[in-house]
């Protein structure tokens, strides 16, 4: 008989890769920050844009198992596990993040001690608390089969599974001194949470799919992969009504449009446009496609791909112009700008060094084995229970 759930050679792999990451990381923790391709002119780099893009990909979980719940939508109920289970992983993986990019992390219990209640950072690591505790309650109770307190937390899940990517927005929508200042950046925020969070939830359904977990029927993929195409819609929407805000002559926005449509930049920022949001939306807007499971992956993928990419443009393009005027520039604080001779920069120029790399495939490969482990136990194991479950019930019907 074959064995179902996710095979222990893949979950090697993962835990092979997990294993390189820790080392890199106690590597930069002996070397500090130093060995990231950070700087004074780049303070953050590919830590936080991760960090970004896997809270909107835990939240947009989130918001699908509560809203089965919320709304009364019965077809979604089925996938209220799994999308936990995602979420859960997925903000543990953006907590993870923010934790490798701590040049000190020894002193993290200063957070505790002396808490600056006016900034969005620690209203981002309030929030986040409370939404992985409301994670792992949801998980708990359903693993349990207590449907009524799942059903009850679901009112409180889902407002702030829309909060916690709210602040995330707040901490760059708040700093007046970068191209981020701007009204609608949770929104924007939100609505990407929206459809990459629904495109990796499709991405993890078929592959537990695949493997012999649990059944994805044509019907509710369907479903899913529509309201995949209304979010991607939503988020288009949003991204268009900021580009005009910036585009309007008179906006101050001028620097940052160019390094987005041309410069360097650029290639993310198209990428998002055509690859993460016009074409995954031609595909599913096609109803024939939204049950052909090829083609729901490709939209997926590549909605997941895009919005990675706006993070990547929206993180650094308010970085290569620093906010300097009459002076030589910014110190630059970088090891290799110490080794030219070349302090002074007055161009934010930032490449991920290997170690950082290898952290983040690190960080990522444990939630991926985290995902496996818990499919693995807490679907798979229902699957299971219900199987062997069904023979007793057909004999007492036909006694």
């Amino acid at each position: 008989m074959q064995t179902k759930g996710f095979s222990k050679v893949a979950m090697g792999v993962f835990g092979a890769l997990t294993l390189v990451g820790i080392a890199c990381w106690i590597f930069q923790l002996i070397g500090g920050l130093g060995v990231t391709g950070m700087s004074n002119t780049t303070s953050w780099g590919l830590y936080i844009c991760m960090f970004m893009l896997f809270v909107g990909l835990s939240a947009g979980g989130l918001i699908v198992a509560s809203s089965a719940h919320v709304f009364g939508i019965e077809k979604f109920k089925p996938i209220a596990k799994p999308a936990v289970i995602m979420s859960t992983v997925c903000i543990c993986v953006a907590g993870m993040l923010i934790l490798v990019d701590l040049g000190g992390i020894q002193r993290i219990w200063r957070l505790v001690t002396g808490p600056n209640f006016m900034s969005p950072l620690l209203w981002d690591v309030c929030i986040i608390t409370i939404y992985l505790v409301i994670n792992i309650l949801d998980l708990v109770w359903m693993q349990k089969g207590e449907n009524d307190k799942v059903r009850k937390l679901s009112y409180v899940a889902l407002p702030v599974a829309i909060l916690v990517h709210s602040v995330t927005a707040w901490i760059f929508g708040l700093q007046i001194a970068r191209a981020w200042y701007t009204a609608i950046m949770a929104p924007i925020f939100v609505a990407s949470a929206l459809d990459s969070g629904l495109a990796l939830l499709l991405l993890g359904l078929l592959l537990i799919d695949k493997v012999g977990i649990a059944e994805l029927g044509d019907e509710l993929l369907a479903s899913l992969a529509k309201l995949l195409a209304t979010f991607i819609a939503v988020d288009a929407f949003f991204i268009g009504c900021e580009l005009l805000t910036m585009a309007y002559p008179g906006a101050g926005e001028a620097a940052a449009l160019s390094h987005m449509l041309s410069g360097a930049t650029a290639p993310f920022f198209w990428f998002e446009i055509i690859g993460g949001l016009l074409v995954p939306f031609v595909i599913l807007a096609i109803a024939n496609n939204r049950t052909k499971r090829g083609m729901v992956v490709l939209a997926s993928a590549l909605v997941v791909l895009g919005v990675a990419c706006k993070r990547i443009w929206l993180l650094f393009t308010s970085f290569i112009t620093p906010n300097v005027a009459g002076a030589p520039g910014i110190a630059g604080g970088s090891a290799a700008a110490r080794e030219g001779g070349d302090i002074w920069a007055i161009i934010g120029t930032y490449a991920p060094t290997l170690p950082e790399i290898l952290i983040v495939v690190g960080v990522i490969s444990l939630g991926v084995l985290a995902f496996m482990v818990l499919c693995n136990k807490l679907v798979a194991g229902e699957e299971v229970e219900q199987q062997v479950s069904l023979p007793s019930e057909e004999v007492a019907q036909a006694a």
